[in-house]
């Protein structure tokens, strides 16, 4: 491969493709958290980091064959074909479209099932708003840029940026600290805010090892104790459902990793990072964008989550394919050749290049028969189950103690530390961050249970989880007289979340190698378990690979260009 800005060729069949355009595969991984990929050979990663095996509706189909008829052609060659309409799938068209039209002139987006969103799914009934899948998301650009340009920013809604966080700790919630309050706050002792606060400038800590660190040993070794145990170890299970003990660091939280790497305390990044944002200003934002209030703050939309991945399915229209099933993918001639399952029957759709959002074991599950290694690598990240749980219950149910003087309750939600004897992981109180989510006079809260540690809510009804929860709830929120609450919605999800596990970012970047290296170059890995999983890491990870894809049509286009012709000067060089 050369350096700099050369190019390399690579022959397959009868047309070549630019090995710099390949290396576009790769970059999905070179972009990960901390900045950095691993070095491990492709056969080196460990597979034991899966749990029981449990098959996707994606899986299941994608092994049914073919049959009746014959397979016909879905018309011209599109430019893109992404697989899956998740979150990541529409956005990432939406850019294509919006952003990078001059060099993706046709693409098409293809999913399994019968509406877009993937496991953003809002409820409505009797009066109550609900989530199955995520709650909410950071309101970042990309997915302000979205809502814009799907046509539905008008109905964005902000959570209070004052809203507090509460975890449950030693029998009471207490709050978690946010700015002023971080030396008055009860959540951690006097020693352990000490504790913290000399390990974060670098004076009380051990220094970094040569080896990936979990989120348990870098907390513990950077922040102390009672950081880790107090705040972080519920907040890996608010987010990822997860075990810290397995947990990579550098993978899970790259952000706050790579301040110790480029600064030798997380106090020294932070500051480096303000330079180089001071010194390398970024450029002025979109002043079309919606202004999210300031502070730490949520967003989501006035009927819920759903109104995004709904609006942009509803833009894009023809664009976007449901109940087309993959079945086969494969090169042929530097092109792609992709054969679905269709309610009109088989169809043949043929493209330059392939972005696959789908979770990482669907994708694994199509690549195995063409590129075994990536299959291997894909397949081993864990996917753990979690319950969605949403009970209603009175506003009078609710302890007097989380009532403001206003007579609100102004306040975000609660996480529970596996060392408190808690089984729900938090409680997000919904009717509180959003209106309109539930009748007048009832408190709407949607709850999570199960987990990598907790993995047997799969052999639980629905009706024992809301039980558990409930019981749970008059622990640590509840008066003791409260009523029974109303079920307003009960949704397992069987893989819901992927565990960025030691190794993760090694096995996504031999994933990536396999794929190029078995000649699938301009085919890329995009989706959750590479950009990060709450909802705006998504977002934001689908408008970087369609960069990459425009990036990779830009170079094909280019190498198709009949050449200029030669100078007189330069012909008589050669002469």
């Amino acid at each position: 491969m050369t350096g700099g800005g050369g190019r390399v060729l690579l022959g397959r069949g009868n047309a070549a493709v630019p090995r710099r355009a390949g290396n576009a595969v790769r970059r999905r991984a070179e972009r990960g958290p901390g900045g950095r990929t691993g070095g491990r050979s492709i056969n080196t990663v460990s597979l034991a980091r899966q749990g029981p095996r449990v098959r996707s509706l994606a899986e299941e189909r994608s092994e049914e064959p073919i049959s009746g008829g014959d397979v016909s052609e879905f018309g011209e060659e599109q430019d893109v074909v992404l697989v899956g309409a998740g979150i990541t799938g529409l956005c990432a068209a939406l850019a294509l479209r919006d952003v990078h039209g001059e060099d993706v002139k046709s693409f098409l987006v293809t999913e399994t099932r019968d509406v877009v969103g993937g496991n953003v799914i809002t409820k409505e009934k009797d009066g109550y708003i609900w989530e199955e899948g995520p709650n909410s998301f950071q309101p970042n650009d990309f997915v302000l840029k979205a809502a814009l340009d799907a046509g539905c920013a008008d109905e964005l809604v902000f959570g209070d940026p004052t809203a507090s966080r509460y975890v449950f700790w030693e029998g009471e919630l207490r709050k978690v600290p946010s700015g002023p309050d971080a030396v008055t706050n009860n959540l951690l002792s006097l020693w352990g805010k000490i504790r913290a606060g000399l390990g974060a400038v670098g004076l009380l800590k051990e220094p970094a090892p040569d080896t990936e660190e979990t989120v348990e040993q870098f907390i513990r070794r950077n922040l102390g104790d009672e950081v880790f145990y107090r705040l972080i170890e519920p907040f890996c299970s608010g987010v990822y459902a997860g075990d810290p003990t397995k947990l990579s660091m550098k993978a899970a939280f790259g952000k706050i990793w790579i301040l110790e790497k480029n600064g030798g305390s997380l106090v020294g990044g932070a500051l480096n990072l303000i330079k180089e944002k001071k010194d390398n200003p970024p450029p002025p934002r979109d002043p079309n964008l919606p202004t999210p209030p300031k502070g730490q703050t949520v967003g989501s939309f006035r009927k819920g989550l759903q109104t995004l991945p709904n609006a942009i399915g509803a833009t894009l229209g023809k664009k976007v394919r449901l109940s087309w099933t993959l079945k086969d993918i494969d090169r042929e001639g530097g092109k792609y050749k992709l054969t679905y399952t269709t309610p009109e029957g088989p169809v043949c759709v043929r493209a330059k290049s392939v972005v696959f959002t789908t979770p990482s074991y669907v994708a694994a599950q199509l690549l195995r028969r063409e590129i075994p290694d990536a299959h291997s690598q894909l397949n081993s990240f864990f996917y753990p189950p979690v319950g969605s749980v949403v009970l209603s219950y009175p506003k009078t149910a609710i302890r007097d103690e989380m009532y403001g003087p206003d007579g609100r309750i102004n306040a975000f939600g609660q996480l529970h530390p596996r060392t408190q004897g808690i089984t729900t992981l938090g409680t997000i109180y919904s009717s509180s961050l959003f209106p309109g989510r539930c009748p007048d006079g009832e408190f709407l809260l949607s709850s999570y249970i199960g987990g990598t540690l907790n993995q047997g809510i799969l052999d639980q009804t629905e009706e024992e989880l809301a039980a558990q929860v409930d019981k749970d709830l008059r622990t640590m929120l509840l008066k003791p007289n409260a009523p029974k609450p109303k079920t307003v919605g009960v949704r397992v999800w069987q893989k819901a979340i992927p565990q960025f596990y030691l190794g993760h970012m090694e096995a996504l970047d031999a994933a990536n190698e396999a794929a190029v290296e078995a000649g699938y170059e301009g085919m890329f890995l995009s989706g959750n378990y590479n950009s990060g999983v709450a909802l705006g890491k998504c977002v934001e990870g689908a408008y970087k690979v369609a960069d990459d894809v425009a990036e990779y049509c830009r170079e094909l286009a280019s190498m198709s260009a009949p050449a200029a012709p030669a100078s007189s000067e330069e012909e008589s060089f050669f002469v």
